[in-house]
């Protein structure tokens, strides 16, 4: 059956050259997480996680159980990393020998429970720390009491430890080393416990391409650990945008990441129908948009219930046969209209392209989260479950 002409491309070799190249940006002693939470950030995690795994990936990044337990059966010899854990969800974890990230006792109890009911004798989990984030993760001056969960007589074993860079994409860093100061307070304490977590988990894309990777390797390594790191935006071909902006003395790695990676995803749709209207005309709800002359209107298969922002409408344009043409009116839900007059030979059919390129024009999830007033990464995950992933 032919499906509504609304489609993403997904260019897995692209997936899989990006993270190639993001692990040569690690030394020996760095090993990389690839981040397909949240469908693989839009991307679909049925095409990315395969296709990662091929490319080198050991371990995989997920934020709920039920992406893990998916994640598992795509890939069934991967590490998979369950940063969101969620109540009566630990049977699932330790059934699927997922890896759970832990901070609450409410966890450890629950993990416990599954091993013994499971008659599992070793269960992997990491450790969060709460570096400043205050989002998830315990408290440095409050782990005593989980420390001591990790007794010989329980099934949990301590691998890694973990937190989450806020500020990474801040190019003075100051927030950064002040997280990896209170990250080496916590470590300091685990180790003064008596215990020798193999991994430090911690670090983005944005931690990754500005050089971060130094100086975490060797905080790693002070305490005999080893270090990974969980790329996301750039996995998918995106440069993270640093604020401020890095002055002349840039990381080479950034200026060698805006080479060498290529974005992922390309948004597609087609022309429904062409019409002329007159001077005058109304286009769209509300009449937001009134023809000043006549315009040559194209009807294309695409809306806010696709995730095109309905803002974009009179803020935006498209590509159609290699040219730009602007939204006009409102976004509908499953329809919207460009201006193609100045673009001749438009029909019913052509292609037209919302994130990607044509001709010698290209539109980003960049291009579009500055019309929104967003970023990116919700540009990407806003792209609606109807629309179909097709690898390519």
């Amino acid at each position: 059956m032919l499906t509504r002409p609304c489609w993403v491309e997904i260019n897995t070799r692209n997936f899989e050259q990006n993270y190639s190249f993001l692990s040569t940006l690690a030394s020996p002693q760095v090993e990389l997480l690839a981040v397909v939470k949240a469908n693989a950030y839009g991307h679909e995690l049925k095409i990315c996680a395969p296709a990662v795994v091929r490319a080198g990936a050991r371990w995989l990044g997920v934020t709920s159980v039920e992406e893990g337990i998916e994640a598992r059966r795509l890939c069934p010899e991967s590490r998979i990393l369950v940063i969101g854990m969620a109540q009566g969800q630990s049977n699932e974890i330790v059934r699927h020998q997922l890896t759970a990230v832990v901070w609450d006792n409410w966890q450890f109890d629950e993990l416990e429970a599954a091993a013994r009911a499971q008659d599992v004798r070793s269960v992997p989990v990491h450790l969060e720390i709460d570096t400043g984030m205050s989002r998830q993760g315990a408290e440095p001056g409050s782990l005593a009491p989980l420390l001591e969960r990790f007794h010989r007589g329980s099934p949990l074993r301590l691998e890694g430890v973990m937190t989450h860079l806020f500020a990474a994409d801040e190019a003075d860093e100051q927030n950064t080393n002040a997280q990896l100061e209170r990250m080496e307070t916590a470590l300091k304490q685990i180790q003064s416990a008596g215990m020798q977590p193999e991994t430090l988990n911690i670090g983005n894309s944005a931690a990754l391409l500005a050089g971060q990777a130094i100086k975490i390797s060797a905080l790693a390594g002070r305490y005999g650990m080893n270090t990974l790191i969980r790329p996301g935006l750039a996995l998918y071909g995106l440069v993270p945008q640093f604020d401020p902006d890095f002055s002349s003395d840039e990381p080479a790695s950034l200026g060698q990441a805006r080479i060498h990676l290529h974005p992922v995803l390309t948004w597609k749709t087609r022309v429904v129908s062409v019409k002329s209207v007159p001077t005058g005309a109304v286009i769209g709800y509300n009449g937001t948009f009134v023809a000043t002359e006549p315009l040559r209107l194209a009807l294309i298969a695409v809306g806010y219930a696709d995730g095109l922002d309905r803002r974009l409408g009179n803020h935006f344009s498209l590509l159609v046969r290699g040219r730009r043409a602007p939204l006009v009116g409102r976004v509908s839900m499953d329809q919207s209209v460009i201006d193609i007059t100045d673009i001749p030979g438009v029909a019913t059919g052509d292609e037209v392209v919302l994130i990607g390129q044509q001709g010698g024009e290209a539109i980003s999830a960049f291009d579009h989260a500055k019309a929104a007033g967003t970023i990116p990464w919700e540009i990407f995950t806003r792209i609606a479950a109807r629309v179909p992933r097709i690898a390519t």
